[in-house]
C-alpha cells in the first residue's frame, strides 16, 4: 500500500518537538546483540521501517526479541544461526551490512547477498571486504552471494581501512569485540553512531581506546556479556528540524537534541545569518531568521557537515540572497533532489555530479513530486512546506525509513501536511 504526503505550504511552524534515536546508531547496536550469550535491553529505538527490518531479520536468523516498552526491547541472541538470516531482506536494506562483523566474529563460516539501501550513488561494500581480508577472512563471490571463511590467521592486529567509512569502522569493531588480543583500526570513522556503539562494547566487556587521529585499539574479550543501552538521539533528525524552523521562519524548541555532533553544523548557520538560543546540551530554540545568505555547503565525514543533512540545507539555499555552492564528494547520486527543486522553480546549475550553484531567493511552487531516497524525500517536505500551493510527495516510504511519523510532528507545529494512501 503506498503512501503520500499532501503538503499545503506558507505556514510559520511554531512550537515544540522532541528527538528520537538515532536510526543509524540503532542497526550497529542490534548488530552488537549478537555478539552474546546473554540477554541484552535497547531502549530509545526509534520506530522506523528500517530499525523494523533490522528486527525482523534478527529474529528471522533465531533471537529471542521481546518489546518490553514502546521504544524498548530485550534480545538475546543465543540461538542465531546464519544460514537462518532472511537473504532476501538483506537485499533490500544496506544496514544488514553490519550483521558481518558480528557473525564473522562468533561463526567460522557465513554467507550473505550484497545489501541494499537508497540510491544515492556507487556505495559497493568494497572497503568492508578488504578489511575483512587484512584480518584473514577469505572471501570469494559465487552466484549473486559473498562466501566468508575464516582463516588460521583470522583477527589481525592492524586494520588500515582504504577509506574513511562509518560502517566498516563499525563492522571492525563488532568483529574484534570477540578477540581478547589487541586490534588497532586506522583511518577510522567517529562520528556519533561509532562512539555510541563503543560505549555499548566497552559494558559488554571490551576494551577501547580512541584519539582524534582516526585510530581505534579494542581490546576484545572470549565471552562478552549483555547490556543495557538508551540509543543516543538523532543528530540528523536534529539538524533537520533545525532548518524546517529556518525554512518556514518559524519558532521552535527542539528537546531530548543531541548537539555535541553538529558543532560545525551550528557554526556555520550562525554564519550565515541563523538565529538561535542554545539552553542546554539537549535543547535548542530556533528562532525567527531573515535575510540569510549561505555562501558555500560543503558535506564531509565527521567531524563535517554530514551529508545525511546536505539536501536540507540545499533546500534553505533557494530561500537565501545570492550564490550557494553545495558540494557533496561522498556520493555522486546525492543532489538530484536539486532537480526537483528546480521543477518547483528553483533556479539551480549543476557543475558536475558533485558541485551545483543554488540562486536565491526563489518562490518554489507545489508540484507532484518523489521521495527517490531517505533524506531527499526529507528535503522535499521542507521544500513543500515552503512552497506556494499543494505539494504531493509519492512514495514517502522512503521517509518513514528514517523518520518516525514525521508528518505528525510537524502537524503539532502547525504544519499543514496530510498522509493518504496513493489510490
Amino acid at each position: 500500500m503506498e503512501e503520500k504526503f499532501i503538503i499545503q505550504g506558507g505556514n510559520p511552524l511554531n512550537g515544540e518537538v522532541e528527538i528520537r534515536g538515532a536510526k543509524n546508531a540503532a542497526f550497529p547496536i542490534l548488530a552488537a546483540s549478537l555478539l552474546t550469550n546473554q540477554t541484552c535491553v535497547i531502549e530509545n529505538l526509534p520506530l522506523i521501517e528500517d530499525v523494523f527490518k533490522m528486527i525482523k531479520i534478527l529474529e528471522a536468523g533465531g533471537a529471542e526479541i521481546s518489546w518490553t516498552g514502546k521504544r524498548k526491547i530485550e534480545i538475546n541472541s543465543a540461538k542465531v544461526r546464519p544460514l537462518k538470516i532472511p537473504f532476501d531482506l538483506v537485499r533490500r536494506f544496506r544496514g544488514s551490512v553490519l550483521l558481518l562483523g558480528s557473525l564473522l566474529a562468533r561463526f567460522k563460516t557465513m554467507k550473505l547477498p550484497a545489501p541494499g539501501g537508497c540510491v544515492i550513488g556507487s556505495r559497493p561494500i568494497d572497503t568492508h571486504l578488504d578489511a575483512f581480508q587484512q584480518a584473514g577472512i577469505k572471501i570469494s563471490f559465487e552466484k549473486n552471494f559473498y562466501l566468508f571463511s575464516k582463516g588460521k590467521r583470522s583477527g589481525f592486529s592492524e586494520i588500515v581501512l582504504k577509506e574513511i567509512s562509518v560502517t566498516a569502522t563499525e563492522n571492525m569493531l563488532l568483529f574484534a569485540a570477540l578477540n581478547p588480543k589487541k586490534t588497532v583500526i586506522k583511518i577510522a570513522d567517529m562520528d556519533y553512531q561509532v562512539q555510541d556503539l563503543i560505549k555499548v562494547l566497552e559494558k559488554m566487556g571490551a576494551e577501547i581506546n580512541y584519539s582524534n587521529v582516526r585510530e581505534i585499539e579494542i581490546i576484545g574479550k572470549k565471552k562478552l556479556k549483555g547490556f543495557k543501552h538508551v540509543i543516543i538521539s538523532d543528530p540528523i533528525e536534529t539538524g533537520t528540524f533545525i532548518v524546517v524552523a529556518l525554512a518556514t521562519k518559524g519558532k521552535v524548541l527542539i528537546k531530548n537534541a543531541e548537539l555535541s555532533y553538529l558543532t560545525l553544523f551550528l557554526k556555520r548557520l550562525k554564519d550565515f545569518g541563523a538565529k538561535f538560543k542554545i539552553i542546554d546540551s539537549k535543547t535548542i530554540k530556533v528562532l525567527p531568521s531573515s535575510r540569510l545568505k549561505i555562501d558555500k555547503i560543503q558535506s564531509l565525514p565527521y567531524p563535517g557537515i554530514h551529508s545525511d543533512l546536505q539536501p536540507e540545507l540545499g533546500v534553505l539555499a533557494t530561500q537565501t540572497k545570492g550564490a550557494t555552492l553545495i558540494h557533496d564528494p561522498l556520493y555522486e547520486g546525492r543532489l538530484n533532489y536539486l532537480n526537483e527543486l528546480n521543477k518547483m522553480g528553483a533556479d539551480i546549475v549543476f557543475c558536475d555530479p558533485h558541485r551545483a550553484i543554488v540562486y536565491g531567493p526563489t518562490q518554489l511552487q507545489g508540484i507532484e513530486i518523489l521521495s527517490s531516497d531517505l533524506r531527499a524525500g526529507a528535503a522535499m517536505v521542507i521544500a513543500g512546506l515552503i512552497a506556494k500551493g499543494t505539494t504531493i510527495i509519492n512514495n514517502v516510504y522512503q521517509i518513514d525509513r528514517g523518520y518516525e511519523r514525521i508528518e505528525e510532528r510537524l502537524q503539532l507545529l502547525g504544519a499543514d501536511i496530510k498522509r493518504r494512501v496513493k489510490i
